[in-house]
């Protein structure tokens, strides 16, 4: 009866425990000064105006990106999502080229992301989101 009542339980815990929220997968180092530039392939986006690039799809080579030049609505807004997948849409998969900047409070790094400018193709990647109907108006 023992075992069984222990079986049960290892059977059942998957099913019963909560689900494990798991952070976003960028563990790149970031860019520590304004001006350095750096590139790699979009690997997760994580709302409609962050995502991840890196070089390999090792996510230590991630670099977490805070879009510069544009201003998405927040994932938990009614159109945060729609937001996250147009981003996605643009860059995910392709190599995006960005440089460093410093944001509003004089910092290149925030909240552990870093704030860039990103170019695919030579166009701003916010240029291409607002072209694609992209809605600003985020925090």
């Amino acid at each position: 009866m023992k075992w069984s009542l222990i079986i049960a339980g290892l059977l059942l815990a998957p099913v019963v425990a909560p689900a494990v929220a798991h952070a976003d997968p960028c563990e790149g180092r970031l860019p520590a000064s304004a001006g350095e530039t750096f590139s790699g392939v979009v690997r997760h986006i994580g709302d409609g105006d962050s995502l991840c690039l890196g070089p390999s799809t090792d996510p230590a080579t991630w670099i977490e990106v805070r879009l510069s030049d544009f201003d998405a609505q927040e994932l938990n807004s009614p159109t945060g999502r729609a937001e996250r997948d147009r981003l996605s849409r643009i860059v995910r998969g392709r190599v995006l080229t960005c440089i460093a900047v410093r944001g509003r409070n004089g910092r290149v790094i925030i909240y552990d992301r870093v704030i860039a400018s990103c170019r695919l193709n030579g166009r701003r990647v916010g240029d291409l989101l607002r072209a694609a109907g992209g809605r600003e108006g985020g925090n």
